[in-house]
């Protein structure tokens, strides 16, 4: 008799440690996941003339291509958030590696038609990395942690965008097949979501009085009602559009056209903007929490960016060039500080979709601006006469975002603490 009580609560608590240890290792192989996935979206950038060879067409037509991974990334997004709170991480998360996976294997397919079925699958199964890891941050760690593990997941990501280029271009140049990467991507994906399948522990799901589409459109109604979700997509998507397009995308294009650098400089030159990153979004965000403030980081790491563009635009010489990446990539962390905002100006109910919502909006704005891009810039490098002239048209639209986005930032609304208290 006087054994039950006392094995009983251990035996819960035993449970519960476990479980608990269970989500912290499931949230290191989502930081695994959200690491290849920014492999996946940087590495095209210093395969350009790889992938234009393979696929028969232009640099413009490899843009194309590239650029619908971000149509299915930003719709996705909604149904990733609904799809964690539906049927929970266990199915969800490895779901979006497994599609990441077909989507790696299918690119290096060297035929056009399977690019593009192999970004728009890699964009789909991509949106779930960082929602995921999120959602299993929060169940692995206390509320005095979880800020910690989000920024740790995002540096993570960055790091992988890194690798994509920094990593990547070298192994090109010492004769590894564009093809091959793309097999290591898709099966390194393969092995994640098996490992993450068999640790992420199961839930029940709670019955809800809302099934079916309501109980997935009524928090997205919360949030989209909003005109501050609105304000945080738009500010976040004209500052990560000049990292995922301008830098990811075109940049080692450009530092070896108008430029003028060597392959291997160009690559380490625009590797250095996602290497800032890891630095800049724990440094901006806790600088965030430490002022009690989001605006006035926001706004700062904005015009930090500003200036550290038209650096890299106006300068000259491959060092200076260099380090107005990496300063560029520092500031870049304030693109992330509308995700903290867009969750604190929504109810607490609806704040796992208000993350769906703010990256559909962030990358539709990456989806939209890409193309005009391209047709504005990127078609010209083939007939341009001044390539210096080019290098900084391309810059000062990149800087013209940015000043709008800073423009735009004034009119959010103030979250932090002290704000409040003031």
């Amino acid at each position: 008799m006087t054994t039950k009580p006392i094995t009983a609560p251990l035996t819960a608590d035993a449970t519960s440690e476990w479980r608990i240890r269970a989500y912290q290792i499931a949230w290191g192989l989502a930081l695994c996941f959200y690491f290849l996935e920014y492999a996946s979206r940087s590495a095209p950038a210093v395969m350009i003339e790889h992938l234009g060879t393979a696929f028969g067409t232009t640099a413009i037509g490899v843009s194309a291509i590239l650029g619908t991974y971000y149509y299915t990334y930003s719709v996705t997004s909604l149904i990733a958030g609904a799809a964690l709170d539906g049927v929970g991480a266990k199915k969800a998360v490895p779901i979006g590696l497994f599609i990441l996976a077909i989507g790696c294997l299918l690119f290096s397919v060297p035929i056009a038609a399977a690019g593009y079925a192999g970004r728009l699958l890699q964009g789909a199964g991509s949106a779930f990395a960082f929602t995921g890891a999120v959602y299993l941050a929060a169940h692995g760690f206390s509320a005095r942690w979880l800020a910690t593990a989000i920024g740790v997941t995002q540096c993570l990501g960055m790091l992988g965008g890194s690798a994509g280029q920094f990593v990547v271009g070298p192994w090109l140049e010492h004769g590894v097949g564009w093809q091959t990467i793309w097999h290591g991507l898709g099966i390194a994906s393969l092995v994640v979501g098996v490992l993450l399948f068999v640790i992420t522990p199961s839930e029940t799901r709670p019955q809800t009085a809302h099934s079916g589409w309501a109980s997935v459109l009524r928090p997205y109604s919360i949030v989209f009602r909003n005109p501050q979700s609105y304000l945080c997509g738009v500010v976040a998507g004209l500052l990560f559009v000049a990292t995922t397009i301008g830098d990811m995308t075109w940049g080692v294009a450009f530092f070896q056209r108008d430029r003028m650098f060597s392959y291997h400089d160009a690559v380490v030159t625009s590797s250095l903007v996602p290497l800032g990153w890891v630095v800049g979004c724990p440094l901006v965000g806790w600088l965030a929490d430490f002022v009690g403030r989001r605006k006035p980081v926001l706004i700062g790491g904005a015009v930090a960016m500003l200036l550290s563009a038209a650096w890299i635009t106006f300068s000259t010489g491959h060092t200076a060039t260099a380090i107005g990446c990496f300063l560029f990539g520092i500031a870049s962390g304030a693109a992330m500080i509308p995700y903290t905002i867009v969750k604190e100006v929504n109810p607490d109910e609806v704040k796992g979709s208000a993350t769906g919502g703010i990256n559909f909006l962030t990358f539709g704005v990456t989806a939209l601006i890409g193309p005009i891009f391209a047709d504005l810039l990127g078609k010209s490098f083939a007939t341009t006469q001044d390539h210096v002239a080019h290098f900084r048209s391309s810059g000062i639209f990149w800087m013209t975002g940015i000043a709008l986005a800073i423009l735009l930032s004034m009119f959010l609304r103030e979250t932090g603490h002290a704000g409040k208290s003031a």
